[in-house]
């Protein structure tokens, strides 16, 4: 196995991968100014005759669309066992070249997975990625969307958790919190713990749940 090239931006490396033509490429999913998955954008599918191994430090939507295309990846910190293992597993032609429009597919489905928000009046469906975080007030829960509108559910909390099980981006930080981990952008150690997510929201956050947090972000 020889290593070709390190590219640090993904325009260096789609001009390394026409020039060298490698058989295996580990690409970054979140890279400066780009997201490794614009790759998709550079090669027609005629034109890839490259396997790819995805590195993530976000265990979110675009896992699950990894698996469902048979795409293998690895989450950060990366762990050079597990490096190993890929490599092992594309000598042994487990790993196949990345079939574009799988991924493509699986991505778009993932992303685009929407909740029943029942309110008083009504039920609203909105796309799980433009959640930011649901907090809980008695047999209420409030519910916030990057948009800043607030919607009231006649829901609790525990209900949400329930139907958030199997999008592992969406943690119960607290007895009153279930948080979008996408979203967090600062953790307050003061005051008992509490996550900063989408710039201007406090969300608080359990002595036992932020080294879970913390590990999915990659920290």
């Amino acid at each position: 196995m020889e290593v070709l090239e390190l590219c640090s931006n993904l325009p260096e490396g789609v001009k390394a991968i026409r020039k060298l033509n490698p058989d295996l490429i580990f690409l970054d999913i979140e890279m400066p100014g780009h997201s490794g998955l614009e790759l998709l954008d550079f090669f027609d599918e005629n034109e890839v005759d490259f396997s790819i191994i995805f590195t993530t430090a976000y265990n979110h939507y675009a896992i699950r669309a990894f698996k469902l295309s048979a795409i293998d990846y690895l989450l950060k910190p990366l762990d050079e066992e597990l490096i190993k293992d890929s490599v092992h597993r594309y000598e042994r032609n487990l790993i196949k070249k990345t079939d574009f429009s799988t991924l493509r597919t699986n991505l778009s489905q993932s992303a685009s997975k929407k909740i029943a928000i029942h309110t008083v009046s009504s039920v609203r469906f909105i796309e799980l990625n433009q959640i930011v975080f649901f907090k809980a007030d008695g047999a209420y829960t409030f519910i916030t969307l990057i948009s800043d509108e607030k919607i009231t559910s006649s829901k609790n909390l525990k209900y949400f958790e329930q139907v958030l099980s199997d999008y592992p981006n969406f943690i119960r930080s607290h007895k009153s919190f279930i948080v979008n981990v996408n979203f967090i952008s600062n953790y307050i150690k003061t005051n008992g713990g509490s996550f900063i997510v989408d710039g201007d929201y406090e969300v608080s956050v359990s002595p036992n749940k932020v080294d879970e947090i913390l590990k999915l972000l990659g920290l």
